[in-house]
């Protein structure tokens, strides 16, 4: 394991006014946006959104890495340039999706683990030679009064640490993914309870399996009360959360920690990431997006409705990509919103 190559890319995803953008939707999650949409889901339809998001002309100065999809990784922009060498010339580092989905927990119901361990290590050598700098996994926490079980918490965090491990001896960084479920009544302080045991469960098994830290960066939920939840919070009550559940649970030297958006709008997901560097508490970690919808919505909804909007789409895309790099330093403001 090379850690020294491992650290500077780590960096590099979370550089100062960066942050990774997910664009790695499964051929169903896809087929689900597109059609809700009024777009059908073909190869070929998947393959120009895609160019969109990854020709975006000067995305790259806000993003350090772009999470894929196997198929995504293979394909090709029109001109014949390979999707991962266009990421590459704007400077961004192109990651790869390596789980194989959530599955029911036998013998807990309502509970999910995620699989792909086996043939793993093949496929991360595969990923390394088709251009992949980095990989991530994705585990799903129900929040109840009674979820998540000990067996769910030690299962996921078993799993994401062994992918960990397999990513690093393959070269390749690791992003560590314990997603929080929204949905549900749980309030504020029981997902900052989950999020609490998660992370401790999940930094136990990344020491067990001897997981360079230096070289892995934390993709998590913030803390926030579920959807159903009678008693919400404010934007600065949820970075007070966050800001305090990472601080206490998170290794200083991890190489960054990142926010999914997690069914937030593009505007709730901005505000929150800006309002934790407004707290003004001194931050081990670089603390930046790893958003999929949080950023793609609004051009994705632009380019449904009328396809030959491309270009467009484009700038709104960066637009939203530049709001959240200027969140990830606490620099977002209205002014800078309303100038696009």
């Amino acid at each position: 394991m090379d850690l020294s190559a491992l650290q500077e890319t780590a960096r590099a995803m979370v550089a100062p006014g960066k942050g990774v953008l997910a664009i790695d939707e499964s051929h169903a999650t896809c087929k689900k946006r597109f059609e809700a949409l009024g777009v059908e889901c073909t190869e070929d339809t998947r393959r120009e959104y895609r160019e969109l998001l990854v020709a975006a002309p000067g995305i790259g100065q806000y993003l350090g890495g772009m999470i894929l999809f196997d198929e995504t990784l293979r394909q090709s922009a029109r001109d014949g340039r390979k999707f991962v060498d266009v990421l590459k010339a704007a400077g961004i580092l192109p990651g790869i999706k390596v789980d194989t989905g959530a599955k029911d927990l036998a013998l807990h119901a309502g509970e999910q683990v995620t699989e792909g361990l086996d043939g793993l290590r093949d496929r991360l050598g595969e990923y390394k030679a088709l251009g992949a700098a980095f990989a991530k996994w994705r585990a799903v926490i129900n929040i109840s009064d009674v979820l998540p079980s000990e067996a769910l918490v030690m299962a996921n965090a078993h799993a994401l640490a062994r992918y960990a491990a397999l990513c690093q001896e393959a070269g390749i960084v690791p992003m560590v993914e314990p997603e929080m479920i929204m949905e549900g009544s749980h309030s504020v302080e029981r997902c900052y309870e989950v999020t609490a045991r998660v992370l401790k469960a999940l930094f136990g098994q990344l020491a067990e399996q001897g997981v360079a830290l230096e070289g892995t960066i934390l993709k998590v939920s913030m803390v926030l009360p579920g959807k159903a939840c009678p008693v919400q919070v404010s934007d600065e009550e949820v970075a007070k959360w966050t800001v305090r559940v990472l601080k206490e649970n998170v290794p200083a030297n991890v190489a960054g920690v990142v926010f999914l958006s997690g069914g937030q709008s593009d505007s709730q997901s901005t505000l929150r990431l800006n309002a934790m560097h407004q707290l003004g508490e001194a931050l081990p970690w670089p603390l930046s997006f790893s958003y999929g919808r949080g950023i793609q919505q609004p051009a994705l909804e632009m380019w449904c409705k009328e396809r030959s909007a491309f270009e467009g789409a484009q700038k709104v895309l960066v637009h939203r990509a530049r709001m959240n790099g200027l969140a990830s330093e606490g620099k977002y403001t209205v002014e800078a919103e309303q100038g696009a």
